[in-house]
């Protein structure tokens, strides 16, 4: 394939990835309704429901703009050759291919990170604050970006140091060794990333001794699930929403609730809640999801295999001779189709799981009781309770609230 058919082809995606997002968001933000459900309006009074109308128009019209800048900058860079510009600037300064590949990326994050901070800073210090969910100060801001730099380099720089010596090095079977080290990285992250690279971010303490505490163990130990760790989050440090989450595995489980979550809710919720984290152990959709993922790169990888050592390719970035970083870049956009599609499923599957997690908190707890949770969830994190059923389809992970309610009912 011609240099210029390829750039045509990866031109014709980004445009297509960015009209297709900006279809959905209007459709969804077109979904909204001024009426106030039925099923929640106990927990929502006039006032609170207008400002989650308006929560979501201002978040609507900020990813219009902030989306609509990076596509311009990214299709302007891709036309003008931009990336084979910046390989043909730097490749004088470097003899070894592996550094210079390096070094593209390094240049190419920190482009990349500079022009999203004004976007960042706006999105929590004015957005946020203004609906009362920001509790970030700038200091804690600027320590989480650097916190999230040193995360990148040790992390991201060691898979794709490794990823480029395996391409240079053994040629097209490169995927199968870097698939067996994701394979690994995956498996490790998910065991220890409450105890490795969360404490980076946040303070995590056991929970307290107690009647929330007590009714946990009684809990567990009337279905039969093994948990001696059961922290809670200092969330509220940077937002006033709730949340609570599952990870781990084997001894290595742990659930985690958010310290906006107690404060917000009774000990019978909490229990609800925690009885849904556990549905997904029981159904072992941690284990699942562990899989998939690891088929999913280890197509990906393939496919990248296959088109990686293309000249053709680099060429059509701008590029004056094959560049392995070049080719990478390309592939990540000409791979997106696909990355959707799997996107969509995965999203699919999702929601499948969460309704999974609800029927086995309504069978071994109380149904009611996660009913009000959720509804309480919603309210405080001022959900859109009516998403328009194709942006849901295409985006959301888990169902709607009136979904799950309605499954909790039937």
């Amino acid at each position: 394939m011609k240099p210029e058919t390829i750039l045509y082809i990866i031109l014709g995606i980004t445009a297509f990835d960015y009209i297709y997002s900006q279809i959905l968001d209007f459709l969804n933000s077109n979904a909204l309704k001024p009426t106030v459900p039925s099923e929640i309006k106990e927990f929502y009074d006039e006032e609170k429901y207008q400002k989650s109308q308006e929560y979501h128009k201002v978040l609507s019209r900020f990813s219009f703009f902030s989306s609509t800048f990076s596509f311009v900058i990214s299709f302007l860079v891709l036309y003008l050759g931009g990336f084979g510009w910046l390989d043909s600037f730097l490749r004088p300064l470097f003899s070894n291919e592996l550094y210079l590949s390096l070094v593209f990326f390094g240049v190419l994050f920190i482009l990349s990170d500079l022009s999203s901070i004004p976007f960042s800073l706006y999105s929590t210090f004015v957005i946020e604050e203004r609906f009362g969910f920001n509790k970030t100060t700038p200091k804690l801001f600027i320590m989480d970006k650097l916190k999230g730099y040193l995360l990148t380099i040790v992390i991201g720089g060691t898979l794709i140091s490794l990823l480029l010596y395996l391409i240079t090095t053994i040629g097209s079977s490169f995927w199968l060794y870097f698939w067996l080290v994701a394979g690994v990285f995956m498996l490790f992250v998910n065991m220890f990333y409450t105890s490795l690279i969360l404490p980076l971010f946040n303070k995590l303490t056991p929970l307290e001794d107690g009647a929330l505490k007590l009714a946990i163990e009684d809990y567990s130990e009337k279905v039969s699930f093994p948990l001696d760790n059961v922290y809670v989050i200092d969330g509220s440090k940077r937002s006033s929403k709730a949340n609570a989450f599952f990870s781990g595995l084997g001894k290595r489980k742990m659930i985690v609730l958010y310290d906006t979550l107690i404060n917000n809710h009774t000990t019978e919720e909490l229990v609800a809640v925690l009885a849904h984290e556990v549905g997904h152990y029981k159904h072992k959709h941690i284990f699942g999801g562990l899989f998939i993922s690891v088929a999913q790169i280890g197509l990906m990888l393939f496919i990248m295999s296959l088109m990686i050592y293309s000249e053709n390719t680099s060429l059509a970035l701008g590029g004056s001779q094959m560049a392995i970083h070049l080719n990478l870049l390309a592939f990540g956009i000409l791979y997106s189709p696909i990355s959707s599609i799997l996107g969509i499923l995965g999203n699919m599957l999702s929601r499948k799981n969460e309704y999974e997690a609800d029927a086995y908190a309504k069978d071994t707890y109380d149904g009611l009781a996660l009913e009000k949770a959720l509804k309480i969830l919603s309210v405080d994190n001022l959900s859109n309770l009516y998403p328009h059923p194709a942006y849901v389809f295409f985006h959301y992970s888990h169902p709607t609230l009136l979904s799950r309610l309605n499954a909790l009912r039937s």
